[in-house]
């Protein structure tokens, strides 16, 4: 019997026939929900202990509410040690559509933009209560990514007013997410709303105002005054004249020239339009959506409409074109921390690529990044170390260097430094003799290595020069990278107010824009927040609560069960059992062994034993 199971907003399972399955009691929906969310599964005396700890004989209560389970799904799941929900009895799970499947399926669910268990309680519970907590906030990530991904959808194919109503409900879900309101501006005025687009924009400079106290950024006016492909000057004539416009726009982007880049590329597709040539059509939106995202700061959702747009022409003409498009589409979302959808892009763009090495380089390279950041550490290897082996095939010396440094930084994390220490070494050298707008990367990974291993005269002085060098670059993710290295260097030499400073200034020059890389504010923020514990500061409950709701909302695995170990080191024992769950499905030795330390000096004391199951 196959069955849908619908976790947002009020649960409910509904058979192949349309008709509901009612279950008895609230646990039978968080044992399903826990093991729907946890597809490795979860053994009997595990989940007796999460859900069932509070009754007289737990294993019996769970033995109850997995007949309950059974009668809904068949009787013939939900057996043996360790339980696993199998998914070949179900049809559907809401969250897993919201998660990898497409924007119009997804829409059609009738508990998008629900709470996960909507009106469940697990007071009795306290250790599932913060795994739900998690999840909750995950899910709703996962239904503002879909609803963003489907109103840039709807955008590209000229339908802007349902764009604009599903915009809305973005912004109604995530009113201070700056990207969102920029996203309703511009579907506004593309529906020909040019007053509601105005009115809009001044409703966001008066909340920001009101509640955060800061201004929108530059992206809000470029979206009442920027039409994506609105040509400045008369149409060319001829293809030839189409490629110049596009070859004289990368020239001048490469030469760091921005507007006048981007008009020529904005000339450029609307010339290609004109002419009704779909492979440059689709070749000139990809050039700007690309630029949009990687050379214009806070631009990020422009670029993704483009990118929608390229996507949308045509039928399969130009595969390259279109791997291109949705691997773009792939790195905006893992800028963003959106995983899950950035994986479906690229997983959309791998066989469009068939036979680029180069393309395929860059499509693994986004991929491992996107892995690493979840602390899927052994197959975010698999995928750098590919991309580093293809690109190396392709000749592309710079794809090589980024691959290879994103490998550096897993080695890094996993505390493997003796197979970190070379290959930053070498990324450092040859992004000082090819690419210096890259160094600040590379040589913040290697400083924190020479931190690590106590060498912190040497840390600090390449901190000092990746920071200045981002600062000359005016990234912001370089030079938050770089100041959260500073910081660690003060809290090294015994200064926890400078570390304190400099951690916070690494933090703001990480949200200086609304599409700057989330990881590097998260990471900082982590280390912010390991210092105010240590040094019980007042203010470490609100930063470790803002800690734990971006992690968790992403799915950086590791970043969440470090806060939750520092949750539990302000005393919330519950958090301190969630982290250890945590760890132990993160492939990271260092982890485990502060995970492991934490547990038995917060629970049991010095010196007792590791974390049980």
């Amino acid at each position: 019997m196959s069955v849908s199971l619908h976790l947002l907003g009020p649960p409910r399972i509904e058979r192949g026939d349309g008709q509901p399955v009612a279950l008895r009691g609230r646990k039978a929906w968080a044992l399903l929900a826990y093991l729907a969310l946890r597809p490795a599964g979860a053994s009997r005396s595990h989940l007796a202990g999460l859900l069932f700890a509070d009754a007289e004989d737990p294993l019996a209560a769970l033995r109850w509410n997995l007949r309950e389970l059974r009668r809904g799904l068949g009787d013939e799941v939900l057996r043996g040690d360790p339980l696993t929900l199998p998914r070949d009895v179900l049809a559907l799970v809401d969250v897993d559509v919201v998660a990898h499947g497409h924007w119009r399926e997804a829409l059609d669910l009738p508990g998008l933009g629900g709470e996960l268990l909507e009106g469940l309680a697990f007071s009795g519970s306290p250790s599932f209560e913060v795994w739900l907590d998690g999840q909750r906030r995950h899910a709703a990530s996962l239904t503002t990514a879909l609803l963003r991904e489907a109103a840039l959808a709807r955008l590209a194919e000229g339908a802007a007013a349902d764009a604009a109503t599903l915009a809305r409900r973005l912004v109604a879900l995530e009113p201070l997410d700056e990207n969102f309101q920029v996203l309703l501006v511009r579907c506004l005025g593309a529906a020909g709303d040019g007053i509601a687009a105005a009115r809009q924009a001044a409703a966001c400079r008066a909340l920001f105002d009101r509640e955060l106290g800061i201004a929108p950024g530059p992206a809000l006016d470029d979206a009442l005054a920027t039409a994506t492909s609105r040509p400045t000057q008369a149409p060319a004539v001829g293809r030839g004249a189409v490629l110049a416009q596009l070859e004289a726009g990368e020239a001048a982007l490469r030469a760091g020239v921005l507007e006048p880049g981007l008009q020529c590329l904005r000339r450029a597709m609307a010339d290609a339009d004109a002419l009704g040539d779909v492979p440059l059509r689709k070749r000139t939106r990809v050039a700007l959506g690309g630029a949009l995202v990687h050379a214009a700061r806070g631009r990020d959702e422009e670029g993704a409409a483009a990118l929608h747009e390229a996507l949308g022409i045509g039928n399969g003409d130009a595969p390259a074109t279109d791997a291109a498009a949705c691997r773009e589409l792939g790195y905006v979302e893992f800028l963003a921390g959106r995983y899950e959808r950035a994986s479906t892009w690229l997983m959309r763009a791998e066989p469009l690529a068939e036979g680029e090495p180069a393309e395929l380089a860059r499509i693994a390279t986004v991929h491992g990044a996107v892995l690493s950041d979840q602390a899927r550490y052994g197959d975010s290897l698999v995928q750098l170390r590919l991309a580093a082996d293809l690109a190396r095939q392709a000749g592309e010396r710079r794809q090589t260097l980024y691959a290879e440094s994103m490998t550096g930084r897993v080695l890094l994390l996993t505390g493997d430094h003796g197979a970190a220490e070379p290959l930053l070494e070498r990324t450092v050298t040859q992004a000082r003799q090819s690419w210096t707008a890259f160094l600040p990367w590379p040589q913040a990974l290697a400083a924190e290595l020479q931190l690590q291993r106590g060498c912190t005269d040497e840390a600090a002085a390449q901190f000092e020069e990746a920071f200045a060098l981002g600062c000359h670059l005016g990234d912001p993710c370089w030079e938050g990278l770089a100041g959260r290295g500073l910081g660690l260097v003060a809290a090294t030499r015994g200064e926890p107010e400078r570390a304190r400073t400099l951690l916070l200034d690494a933090i703001r020059r990480c949200m200086r824009f609304p599409d700057t890389y989330l990881w590097a504010r998260v990471h900082a923020l982590e280390s912010l927040c390991g210092l105010a514990v240590a040094q019980a500061w007042p203010e470490a409950h609100a930063w470790v609560d803002e800690l734990l709701v971006l992690s968790q909302r992403s799915g950086m695995q590791e970043l969440a069960a470090r806060a939750h170990l520092h949750s539990g080191h302000l005393g919330r024992r519950a958090a301190l059992a969630v982290a250890a769950e945590l760890a132990r499905g993160i492939d990271n030795p260092s982890l485990a062994r502060f995970v492991d330390t934490a547990w038995a000096e917060f629970t049991q004391g010095p010196g007792a034993s590791p974390t049980p199951d």
